[in-house]
């Protein structure tokens, strides 16, 4: 378990992608709780796993971050995004830029 995506779900026993969905558009707990009509320190439950969402609001995550309900909420330990966009390999790959493109410069 050395990968965070990895860690225990907490008391709800859901695994989700709050915390990384919010960052990657750049919203903070209070704006995603404003958007959810709930308090902003149930984001902060939700995204350590200490608090299970109703239907109500797991669907209404699901369509702020403009994913399926599966996308933002597991059962399972969810793989990392790059890893299910990209690949395996792709994620593990330390570099992004070709190696001759500095020579063509």
């Amino acid at each position: 378990m050395n990968n965070a995506q990895d860690k225990a779900p907490g008391e709800s026993g859901l695994y989700n992608r709050i915390a990384v969905l919010r960052a990657e558009r750049g919203s903070s707990r209070q704006e995603l709780a404003d958007a959810m009509d709930v308090n902003y320190q149930t984001v902060g439950f939700l995204e350590r796993g200490d608090y299970g969402p109703s239907l109500k609001l797991a669907l209404g995550l699901a369509e702020y971050f403009g994913l399926p309900v599966e996308g933002v909420f597991s059962m399972r330990p969810l793989r990392a995004l790059s890893e299910q966009v990209y690949g395996a390999k792709a994620a593990r790959s330390t570099s992004a830029i070709e190696p001759d493109m500095e020579a063509e410069a």
